[in-house]
């Protein structure tokens, strides 16, 4: 699964810390999701893309081998 919380993060100039305490997770939580290392549950990729007012498809899309 790819994403665009960097792109995301960088347009509304925030860290990850920033992302983190905005959702309820920790910083290592997105910087995992970031860089592929984790998916996010339903609940978490909602509240991520509520947070940056888009969504869901706009930041999250499969890749042909998901």
């Amino acid at each position: 699964m790819e994403n665009t919380i960097r792109v995301e993060r960088a347009k509304k100039k925030i860290t990850q810390a920033e992302l983190a305490e905005r959702v309820d997770v920790s910083r290592q939580t997105i910087h995992a999701i970031e860089t592929g290392k984790f998916i996010p549950n339903t609940v978490l990729a909602l509240k991520i893309a509520r947070y940056f007012k888009v969504r869901l498809e706009d930041i999250f899309t499969l890749e042909e081998t998901d």
